[in-house]
């Protein structure tokens, strides 16, 4: 009974809120342990870290990124179809490819490690050298090993619309992770009294052992269920497919998600090797202070825009194999449905979430790293999150309709507009007397958001995908976070969120997102949000809970 309600298989919206619980678990680890891990490796420790991930996750989104998506809409065509043996060919192809391409992958960075640290320091001093960056580059490659082949078995999974295990084992990957992180750095930092560059090699390794971990709970659930995934049936009437077209179906529907991913991990790739050198060079900051600013974008301030960007990722992991359903059956209707209930159900979790992030600011920042001197950087950079969500659903579905045309040319156009604007902006920021790295997140904001208008306008013109119920439910969303923000703003006079305390930081954050989150959920209950998007049960709990 265990497994069938754990391989249960899930609609749109549930799929969509099961991977987002996964997922938002999973990120809540990963912001929980940089409290200690900030305190022992400090800026620059978590400037070196966010140079290694950058790095990898570029190199990740180019070998492999699309895989999980690809094998998850290709298992999810062939099942719909029937075709149960050439499904389970497609997984074995894939497999076969993630073990070859994280080899190379793998090799490659290994080789290419001093040439990329150079890149990210040019001639500059008073940092972090070139030999610990090329050394943290080459630990995080390790985990390139696993992740391809852990991809490929939470795409088969999600194709059958079976998103539990997947949560679970993103879960795991992030508690094994969390746990060397925080334990090994201890160990290196504090017992040991080692550098912080082995600091944080060590925790580099968390990635590898997570997905190991991940990787082998995922193995049993597909073991102890081939059934479940028809994995046993053998249908004589299936046309004959052969493994070189499965393999072209594989990457035609791989490489759009890989280019997705790809142009995501361009904009930090871009930031990597230019906000330092922006910063010293047109904004007056010393290399320290420059990396000081990159660590928070690419590692301290950045786990909290993940907590946004789980809610996206949720929605479009389950997206995928049920929208591809819809297209495949031709079904307009539902289609039109799936479409406005993504944008709507990530923008009413999404922009209340950046508001309340953006108002806590400063006890959010005291309570994990001690001060809130970082308040200012994450009170704008919180809203990049919202964009790069935007973004990500967007040429998401417009490559669900395999126009990749629209996606190239909408991705290209965001992209060159990040990298023309990131140094002027940059400067002119400075000029007016503005934090001058608002305008390195000021450039992602415009790119992103630029895609994003360029697929919408595709989608209503080409696909005739009418977003009437998405509007209507934007300006709902819109109003119920302008009352709970006015409300937060008020509670400001009485309950000052300015404070140097841990303590009082968290108990502020508790109580601000109490009232703020209520006030919300009673203005979505009275506007018929909450019931559009999560339905009559949902509804009626909410209201008898509350007496409403």
């Amino acid at each position: 009974m265990k497994k069938n309600k754990l391989l249960k298989k899930n609609s749109f919206k549930s799929g969509a809120m099961v991977n987002t619980i996964g997922i938002f678990v999973s990120k809540i680890l990963g912001i929980l342990y940089v409290i200690p891990f900030y305190a022992m490796i400090g800026t620059a420790g978590g400037a070196l870290y966010g140079y290694a991930y950058s790095i990898y996750s570029f190199f990740i989104n180019m070998s492999t990124a699309g895989i999980p998506l690809a094998i998850s809409r290709v298992t999810s065509d062939y099942n719909t179809k029937g075709y149960y043996n050439v499904k389970k060919r497609a997984f074995l192809l894939a497999r076969k490819y993630a073990v070859i391409i994280g080899i190379i992958s793998f090799i490659l960075i290994i080789l290419l490690a001093p040439l990329l640290a150079k890149l990210v320091m040019g001639n500059l001093t008073g940092g972090n050298s070139l030999e610990d960056i090329t050394l943290v580059i080459r630990v995080i490659a390790f985990a390139i090993l696993v992740v391809p082949i852990l991809s490929v078995y939470r795409g088969y999974i999600q194709g059958h619309m079976i998103m539990g295990p997947n949560s679970v084992s993103q879960v795991i990957e992030q508690l094994v992770r969390v746990g060397i992180i925080i334990v090994g750095s201890f160990v290196v930092v504090k017992l040991f009294k080692l550098s912080t560059t082995i600091s944080v090699s060590v925790a580099l390794v968390g990635a590898t052992i997570g997905g190991i971990c991940s990787l082998l709970y995922l193995l049993k659930i597909y073991r102890n269920n081939k059934s479940r995934f028809n994995d046993k049936i053998n249908p004589q009437n299936e046309p004959v497919i052969t493994n070189k077209e499965i393999i072209k179906l594989i990457l035609i529907y791989a490489i759009p998600f890989i280019m997705i991913d790809v142009c995501k991990a361009a904009y930090d790739f871009i930031d990597t090797f230019t906000v330092v050198k922006g910063l010293v060079n047109h904004a007056s900051y010393s290399t320290g202070a420059a990396e000081d600013i990159v660590s928070m974008i690419s590692t301290w301030g950045k786990k909290f825009n993940m907590i946004i960007l789980s809610v996206n990722t949720g929605i479009i992991v389950s997206l995928i194999p049920s929208l591809s359903e819809s297209i495949t059956k031709e079904d307009d209707k539902n289609i039109t449905k799936k479409v406005n209930d993504s944008f709507s159900l990530l923008l009413s979790l999404g922009i209340p979430m950046c508001i309340g992030i953006s108002i806590l600011s400063h006890p959010i920042w005291t309570l994990f790293y001690g001060n809130g001197d970082g308040s200012i950087f994450l009170s704008y950079f919180i809203f990049t999150s919202i964009f790069i969500a935007l973004f990500s659903l967007s040429v998401t579905i417009i490559q669900l309709f395999k126009d990749y045309r629209v996606l190239i040319i909408s991705m290209l156009v965001g992209l060159v507009l990040k990298i023309l604007l990131n140094y002027n902006l940059i400067s002119n920021f400075y000029k007016l007397g503005l934090p001058p790295y608002y305008g390195v997140f000021t450039a992602s904001i415009i790119g992103y958001f630029v895609t994003f208008v360029i697929c919408i306008l595709v989608l209503y013109k080409k696909y005739h995908i009418k977003f009437d119920s998405f509007i209507n439910n934007f300006f709902n969303i819109f109003a119920s976070s302008i009352i709970m923000s006015i409300i937060l703003l008020i509670m400001n006079f009485i309950v000052p969120i300015d404070t140097s305390s841990r303590l009082i930081s968290f108990f502020i954050i508790i109580l601000y997102t109490l009232v703020g989150g209520g006030i919300y959920l009673l203005c979505c209950y009275y506007n018929g949000l909450l019931k559009d998007l999560a339905g009559n049960k949902i509804n009626n709990i909410f209201k008898d809970k509350f007496n409403l």
